[in-house]
């Protein structure tokens, strides 16, 4: 028998899975607290404690054990580029493509007080880009100069303009910075090339950010840490919507991820217009597109998304005053494993969840633009049109957990009231029910074929 131990080290939860690859099967799954901040393995020793009767008090020979992370916060990360719609949001996407959370986007050339914003953001990762290849070399030259300047001991992965590579990575290397140079995200205008950074982005978790989470302890556990576990779901959604070889997958689709510290967004869609007489604008969408809101979670990032949401709106949708949802709150806020256990928590947390989803997929989404020519109206599109895709698909323990999960992925659906933004109309739903999307990330990477009949085994058909 061929098995498999898949396992996610969570900003909240050590999840595990134990899975029969030869059937693409799951035998088992646990949960225990993921302790980053004491030793890593006591949250993973109670979730493998979890699943042991199943194979009757021992653990078994298992062929594959893979792991991701979002530990710690996950992968923090800064971009920087020349122009802030071109060459900073290829940056961007090449980071979020990666698994990281983006803390700071900067553009143009850097100033001492951003540089001091910087430091302050501690990322693990400072992602550098600017100009095409052959084009504009001085503000990659000065942004490299300026970040020789940082406390940060932040890798910085370098992919700008190639004829400015050599001079940027000696400048850095003598300041005693970490830097590795790799092509450039934007080598020529409108045409993105996001790959090679994510794969250096991805090396460098395995080199640095593995060791700094406490991860390394693991090691008689697991074979690797491949990739951050946003990473692993993105690598899943590929899977499941184009298949293998040796199987068809779903076609387009959307996952929505709610989290304790983030909302994320996963589309795998071409995003073209959809309609006739639409202008396509801006730099074009990834195939496999992640956004990801660091405001919007569930229990580490609770006060942010009141903030961002407003307090009187949430009261009023959970229809409850607005002093018991300030207190529920600040309650999860401070004690992140807390589930509701009364109806009143229920509503807070469905409002929670729901309108993190509405302004997720409100931020992810494409929209229309209409301008006036001589000829009459047009539409011009920014983003991806995702009106028509098939399959929407809701994962994360709020939406897993919940009675009713259609009431929290309403919150992603069109809105008669906003044309303009190019939301799902009537996708499928669909429910990551045994929360398997990670896990098929990984699993992929060894069995993809088998990866693929696992996702479409274990999710269901929302009613």
């Amino acid at each position: 028998m061929e098995l498999a131990l898949l396992i996610d080290f969570g900003s909240t939860y050590t999840k595990v899975t134990a899975v029969n690859v030869e059937t693409a099967e799951v035998m088992v799954t646990a949960k225990g607290l993921t302790t980053v901040e004491t030793n890593i393995l006591e949250g993973l020793n109670k979730a493998l404690g979890e699943i042991k009767p199943h194979f009757g008090g021992e653990l078994p020979e298992f062929q594959h054990r893979l792991a991701c992370s979002s530990a710690a916060g996950g992968l923090r990360m800064v971009a920087i580029g020349l122009v802030k719609e071109l060459t900073v949001e290829a940056a961007r996407q090449a980071a979020l493509g990666a698994g990281a959370r983006i803390l700071g986007v900067y553009a143009h050339q850097l100033t001492m007080m951003e540089i001091a914003e910087i430091d302050n953001h501690r990322p693990d990762i400072i992602l550098l880009a600017g100009g095409t290849d052959g084009g504009n070399k001085e503000v990659l030259l000065h942004n490299a100069n300026m970040l020789a300047k940082l406390k940060s001991v932040a890798t910085i992965v370098v992919a700008g303009n190639k004829s400015a590579a050599d001079e940027v990575q000696d400048r850095l290397l003598a300041a005693g910075k970490d830097v590795k140079i790799t092509a450039n995200v934007l080598p020529e205008l409108n045409k993105l090339n996001v790959e090679p950074a994510r794969e250096a982005i991805r090396v460098t978790f395995l080199e640095k950010i593995v060791e700094a989470k406490g991860l390394r302890r693991a090691e008689s556990y697991v074979q690797g840490v491949l990739m951050p576990t946003p990473a692993a779901v993105l690598h899943a959604a590929k899977l499941l919507a184009t298949g293998t070889e040796e199987e068809a997958g779903l076609g387009e689709l959307l996952i929505v991820d709610i989290g304790g510290a983030t909302t994320d967004i996963h589309s795998v869609a071409d995003g073209h217009p959809s309609r006739s007489g639409v202008t396509y604008k801006g730099l074009p969408e990834p195939f496999a597109k992640r956004t990801v809101e660091g405001d919007l979670g569930m229990r580490v990032s609770a006060s942010s998304l009141l903030e961002s949401v407003g307090t009187r709106r949430l009261a009023a949708a959970a229809g409850l005053p607005e002093e018991k949802v300030l207190a529920y709150i600040q309650h999860v806020h401070n004690r992140v494993e807390q589930l509701p256990d009364n109806e009143e928590q229920w509503k807070i947390d469905t409002t929670m969840a729901r309108l993190a989803t509405d302004l997720a997929m409100s931020r992810h989404v494409g929209t229309l633009e209409q301008a006036w020519t001589p000829m009459g109206a047009m539409y011009i599109q920014h983003g991806k049109d995702l009106t028509e895709i098939p399959f929407l698909i809701g994962t994360g323990g709020v939406i897993v957990q919940h009675p009713n999960p259609k009431e929290i992925l309403a919150g992603a659906l069109f809105k008669q009231d906003e044309p303009m933004v190019l939301r799902p109309k009537q996708p499928k739903l669909m429910l990551d029910k045994e929360y398997i999307l990670a896990a098929v990330g990984l699993l992929a990477e060894v069995k993809p074929t088998a990866a693929l009949r696992l996702a479409k085994k274990y999710l269901k058909l929302v009613i």
